[in-house]
């Protein structure tokens, strides 16, 4: 089904941006909510789930070397239950890269766009992306890596430009009302964190699978480091009114003012944001594509890119009929419903299946 091969560091420069790209316009506010001027400290606890999924995701490839969990969900669980186990894996991750692109686009319309249908926007990304994911693994990941400077420089430039306007006393105090604002406000991030179970789809075509844990856990370290930066600089930026900004990360753009020139750089923001919405995308879409593929029993995944693109761009309109709705389901549902199929599911594939290994080894040495 998939000949191509990509290495532990490409597989990493793939997860990286899949997992920050949309964090870090949104999440900011939505944690200050709960934390305040804690917010910087809450990506360092909800990466607790990050690395647990890395780590289950990575026991059951062990476990299962050549497939992904929609494939070897059958032989713990059995045909019929392993069936449904997978459909409820593929429906999450098509519902989940409708409701992406969709929220790509209406950031794109919302903040400069204004005149281009959100049509147009949705079917020319899915379109890209479409192209990328049948041009097969080793194609994802070279595309990542040309993009991976756009997405660093950009944020680096960002944090950089920034620095002038940094009021470090917005800090402070820290934990003045105790640790539980923190953890209330980790709850949202663990959503994302959880989307690190996409490995499953990627860990069967690494070339060096040995050191694929490795960088799993090292993505996961990079994810939370840059989620701490970009926290902090809104918040030494916008201070207490970051909750009150729906994307934090391009209000504090328009601080940018250096010797007239360098002046409301949001659009650096929206540049990081693209970039890493493409790469997103592609991702989710090749998990998609692969894992529609073998729950079928096809033998090549490509003549299912076109229409999934289609059902993408379908479930982008279904599942988010508004922008407020969208972030309601971010706060209420995405940060139990991410974990519990991406990492609570898992966690259980993983006890059944050493629980039967363990019988079957003690029957034949019985």
């Amino acid at each position: 089904m998939e000949k191509g091969k990509i290495s532990s560091l490409q597989m990493a420069i793939l997860m990286y941006p899949a997992i920050v790209a949309t964090i870090i316009i949104s999440v900011p506010s939505i944690t200050a909510k709960y934390a305040d001027n804690d917010l910087w400290l809450t990506p360092i606890l909800s990466s607790f789930i990050g690395f647990v999924t890395v780590y289950i995701t990575y026991k059951l490839h062990n476990l299962y070397p050549n497939k992904t969990v929609i494939q070897f969900s059958e032989h713990i669980m059995g045909r019929i239950a392993g069936k449904m186990v997978g459909f409820f894996i593929l429906f999450f991750y098509i519902q989940s890269t409708g409701q992406i692109l969709r929220s790509y686009s209406e950031l794109l319309v919302s903040s400069f766009l204004f005149k281009t249908p959100i049509s147009v926007i949705m079917v020319t990304m899915i379109f890209l992306c479409a192209l990328v994911v049948r041009g097969g693994i080793e194609v994802l990941g070279r595309a990542a890596q040309v993009f991976m400077p756009a997405f660093i420089v950009p944020l680096f430039i960002f944090f950089i430009l920034l620095s002038p306007e940094y009021n470090v006393k917005n800090i402070f105090p820290i934990l003045g009302e105790g640790i539980m604002p923190p953890i209330k406000g980790a709850i949202v991030p663990g959503g994302w964190y959880a989307e690190f179970f996409l490995m499953t789809f990627l860990l069967p075509y690494l070339a060096d699978v040995k050191k694929g844990k490795k960088f799993g856990m090292m993505t996961v370290f990079a994810v939370m480091m840059t989620l701490v930066v970009v926290n902090l600089m809104v918040l030494m930026i916008l201070g207490p009114t970051t909750a009150t900004w729906n994307y934090p990360l391009l209000t504090a753009g328009r601080y940018i003012g250096i010797a007239d020139f360098f002046e409301n750089m949001e659009s650096v923001a929206m540049a990081i944001w693209i970039v890493g919405a493409f790469v997103k995308i592609s991702v989710f879409f090749y998990a998609s594509a692969i894992g529609t593929a073998q729950w079928l029993n096809l033998s090549d995944y490509r003549p299912v890119v076109w229409p999934l693109g289609i059902l993408f761009v379908e479930f982008g309109f279904w599942s988010i009929p508004s922008s407020t709705a969208f972030n309601h389901f971010l706060t209420t549902t995405l940060p139990f419903f991410g974990p519990f199929i991406q990492t609570i599911i898992p966690l259980f594939l993983l006890v059944v299946a050493v629980v039967r290994n363990g019988k079957r080894n003690g029957t034949k040495a019985s």
